[in-house]
């Protein structure tokens, strides 16, 4: 079965391009926390590596019915908690105490939902679906995360803040909700879409969702000082 390569290599470029402007930005921070830059950099370049596996024809698993592409798992077990620490540093970017139960929870959260997810792949029948929605509860509670106790954060400090938390939260949710969904009507649940869709939109999501997101994030922070 082929493993796209073509967009595979596209995609790495466009995610090695969004590390380098990133590090461009990080030049001139304008106020922003470095750390901020430096997850900004890391998301698109682990990313990046990821896919370049399966577009050397590593990071997939053939298999007689289907492709399993795991290496998008090494991609999202390392990025995902990375883009949420992006959103909650930027809720607590003017609180002096941070709580670390609040992190701990968002990552612990994400990475329990990434390997239910692969789990999920490697599996069929009925298991599949209870490791599925094992992932679905683990998105549910690092949405209450994000949409209470970060929430609530950012609104204590300061109007602009809050907007900005909100907008950023707010378009991370909406691709969050978009991965289960075309997980599941793809080849790896249902079936309901062939591997081209599947494949054309694991390519698109993660670019709006790692680069685009942190292009949001950072510019809504250099406009915050």
């Amino acid at each position: 079965m082929e493993n796209f390569a073509s967009l595979h290599y596209f995609y790495a470029l466009v995610m090695l391009t969004g590390a380098l402007y990133f590090f461009y930005l990080s030049r001139r921070p304008k106020d922003v926390p470095n750390y901020e830059y430096l997850v900004a950099i890391l998301i698109p370049l682990w990313s990046g590596a990821a896919y370049l596996s399966i577009a050397f024809g590593q990071g997939v698993l053939e298999q007689p019915e289907r492709t399993i592409y795991f290496a998008r798992y090494l991609d999202w077990v390392v990025t995902t908690p990375l883009l949420l620490l992006a959103l909650a540093f930027t809720a607590i970017i003017y609180t002096e105490k941070k709580s670390k139960t609040i992190l701990f929870s968002l990552v612990a959260a994400d990475v329990f939902m990434i390997l239910t997810g692969l789990i999920a792949d490697l599996s069929s029948g009925v298991v599949k679906y209870v490791w599925y929605v094992l992932g679905i509860i683990a998105l549910l509670l690092i949405l209450y995360i994000i949409w209470y106790p970060l929430r609530q954060i950012a609104d204590r400090s300061g109007h602009k803040l809050s907007i900005h938390y909100r907008r950023t939260a707010a378009y991370l949710t909406c691709f969050w909700i978009l991965y289960p969904t075309v997980w599941v009507l793809g080849p790896s649940g249902v079936g309901l879409t062939q591997q081209t869709v599947d494949v054309l939109a694991f390519i698109i999501l993660p670019i709006f969702s790692k680069v685009g997101f942190s292009v949001l994030d950072l510019y809504g922070l250099r406009r915050l000082r």
